[in-house]
This record gives structure tokens, C-alpha cells and sequence, in this order.
């Protein structure tokens, strides 16, 4: 069964900085498509970021293009949410997803971590 576990959230000031970490075991992670997803209080799941197998094609929410960066390392079948110049907005939770097809939509994630709280004060 395919385990994926993120790490890394917490509670920073605005201004701030995280990385979010998600490993995905029991998959073979150079055919996963992988994103980011977070939920605040009485709002919807939303994409953040994603990226597609073969790292051609990746996508980031308007809101978060120019401060928030995905990347993977295969080799540790890990991949990451780079998060800088954090505002009070971003606070929700963090989930990561991993999937065979790529979308934007979190009903094609079939594999999903448990979440990660990310709390910016202003």
C-alpha cells in the first residue's frame, strides 16, 4: 500500500519562510505525478502546486507564483514545497498527493498524506 507522509509545517511569521517534505513509499516515484493541496477552515481543498512526472510541466495557484517553489528528488522519492515570503492568507493545512494521472483536481489523488499545519501570523 502506498504510504506518504509530509513534514514540515508549523507555526511562522509573515515575512517567513518553510519547506514542506512529502515522501511516498511502496510507488514508483519517477511515474508519479505530485502536488500540493491545503485546506483552511470552512474552505475548500485547493491545488497550490503541482508537478508532473517527468518535471515538464508544473503549475502554481496565482496567488502563491513567485513565492512558492515544487521540486523532487527522485533518488529519495521525496518531493518539496518551497514556501517564502509567507502571509497570514497561507495559513490552512498542507497535504501532498500523489498520483498516475496529473491534475489540478484533488479527486484524481488516489494517495494522500495526512496533512501539515502551516500557521503565518501577522
Amino acid at each position: 500500500q502506498v504510504q506518504v507522509v509530509e513534514s514540515g509545517g508549523g507555526d511562522i511569521q509573515a515575512g517567513g519562510s518553510l519547506r514542506l517534505s512529502c515522501t511516498v513509499s511502496d510507488m514508483t516515484f519517477n511515474l508519479a505525478n505530485v502536488a500540493w493541496f491545503r485546506q483552511a477552515p470552512g474552505k475548500e481543498r485547493e491545488a497550490v502546486s503541482c508537478m508532473s512526472r517527468n518535471v515538464g510541466y508544473t503549475y502554481y495557484r496565482d496567488s502563491v507564483k513567485g513565492r512558492f517553489t515544487i521540486s523532487r528528488d527522485n533518488t529519495k522519492s521525496t518531493f518539496y514545497l518551497q514556501m517564502n515570503t509567507l502571509q497570514p492568507e497561507d495559513t490552512a493545512m498542507y497535504y501532498c498527493a500523489a498520483s498516475t494521472s496529473f491534475s489540478l483536481d484533488a479527486r484524481s489523488y488516489e494517495n494522500w498524506g495526512r496533512g501539515t499545519q502551516v500557521t503565518v501570523s501577522s
